[in-house]
């Protein structure tokens, strides 16, 4: 594997639960175990004196109006040279369980706002986007599909305008779930990877950056 940040860099996690994964809002340093801290945890082994400075500001629950509310404290202060943001199962998963839907208009609306905020004042920074994804380990996710895989499309449709690399996490899943474990070995409630699902995430994302 190439290093892929230069020494100093800023690199920067952003999203909901599946980011945030329990971390210490507390502790500026704090990546969580999920795909953060392994993603972390797996180059500062592989280069051990690269002087990255990793950071994940993923918040429990957020949905894209959050990300878009957040910016200035926790984007553009940061000022990160790469950036990676996985959002968007909040905007639907609330639809379900709160009668708060986002439509697919309002999703697009907020993201692309986002980014253009992003291009404007980080001119220099390396975005990656994450695709939603849901995985059918309960009865019910399926349905889901409905509202969420719209979403999804609008995340690639973004990717192509803003994104440097893109990670296909939906696809990434189910080719995971057919090939080698089941959809509850790799996320219990269809949303929340376990180990082995922010291990998959955590691999894809080191990969990702490698094909350039």
């Amino acid at each position: 594997m190439k290093e892929l940040f230069k020494k100093g860099q800023v690199v920067l996690f952003q999203g909901d639960s599946i980011t945030d994964c329990g971390r210490d809002r507390e502790d500026s340093t704090s990546l969580s175990e999920g795909y953060p801290g392994v993603v972390a945890g797996l180059y500062n082994t592989l280069f051990p004196d690269n002087g990255v400075f990793f950071i994940n500001k993923g918040i429990s629950g957020n949905r894209t109006k959050d990300l878009l509310e957040r910016y200035d404290r926790d984007f553009k202060a940061v000022n990160p040279d790469f950036l990676s943001i996985l959002i968007g199962i909040n905007d639907t998963w609330r639809g379900y369980d709160s009668n708060d839907p986002t439509s697919t208009e309002e999703f697009e609306d907020n993201y692309r706002t986002l980014l253009e905020k992003i291009k404007a004042d980080l001119p220099d920074c390396k975005i990656m986007l994450i695709e939603p994804y849901v995985l059918n380990s309960l009865p019910d996710r399926a349905s889901w599909r409905k509202d969420l895989d719209p979403k999804i499309q609008v995340t690639r449709k973004l990717a192509k305008e803003y994104a440097d690399y893109y990670l296909p996490l939906d696809g990434i899943f189910a080719k995971a779930e057919v090939e080698r474990y089941t959809c509850k070995q790799i996320a219990g409630d269809g949303v929340h990877p376990n180990a082995i699902g922010h291990s998959i995430i955590a691999e894809e994302y080191l990969k990702a950056l490698e094909r350039v």
